[in-house]
């Protein structure tokens, strides 16, 4: 019963605001999977209690955790309102591509439950006013929107992926994986996999972030061409 009045001090001297920015914090370094209230609550200097105290759930203040840091995605693509619509998707798309490349827990969290990410459904909604600045119907729209945040969040996930244990270790290089990786595709059959070969000067010597950015391209063109902007 003693230490009853330091924890209600210790969780009065909280708020949510720490505890989702200290979660941030703890994601980053540890990732999702290492996640718990457990070392939360240590660099809190508080007991778990303390953080039940803000949050219901694991999966509350990780949904909590993902929506704060899209404060600065937001705050990056505030003023946009270009001549070209198109243009500023894209910059709305990097910037959120950029967000997740960085922070490779923050996929999986997206929009997953909008009550707890007003700033996820925000950021949604801003990509859609670009789109809606289209000769697009609302369905078309949808369409589009949807699939730009598909792309932008599958192709950042793809991206944040860790590396094989042996580039973690240090054994070998991402060079020297990307080269073994090369030579593997060479080695196969032109004939059973063509398009592979096809393709192998341009894979040996391609950057990811290079790549996504072509690939938004490409699709911002197939919504320009069907708006007939």
């Amino acid at each position: 019963m003693t230490d009853a009045p330091a924890r209600a001090a210790k969780r009065a001297s909280l708020s949510m605001e720490a505890v989702v920015s200290e979660a941030v914090a703890l994601l980053d370094e540890a990732g999702d999977q290492a996640f718990t209230f457990r070392a939360l609550a240590s660099r809190l200097g508080a007991g778990v209690g303390s953080v039940y105290w803000y949050v219901s759930n694991k999966d509350e203040l990780l949904d909590r955790a993902s929506d704060h840091v899209l404060e600065d995605v937001l705050a990056a693509t505030e003023h946009l309102d270009g001549a070209d619509p198109i243009e500023d998707a894209r910059a709305v798309a990097v910037t959120l591509f950029d967000a997740i490349v960085q922070r490779p827990w923050l996929a999986a969290y997206f929009m997953r439950d909008v009550e707890q990410q007003p700033n996820a459904l925000r950021l949604f909604d801003r990509l859609g006013r670009q789109i809606m600045r289209l000769d697009l119907t609302p369905r078309e729209t949808f369409d589009a929107v949807s699939a730009i945040t598909g792309f932008v969040i599958g192709t950042a996930a793809d991206l944040s992926q860790q590396p094989p244990q042996a580039v973690r270790d240090g054994k070998i290089s991402a060079a020297q994986q990307l080269d073994d990786a090369v030579a593997q595709w060479r080695a196969l059959d032109p004939d059973e996999f063509p398009f592979l070969h096809h393709v192998l000067d341009e894979f040996a010597g391609h950057d990811d972030a290079t790549q996504f950015r072509a690939g938004l391209d490409l699709l911002l063109a197939g919504i320009r061409l069907k708006a007939g902007a």
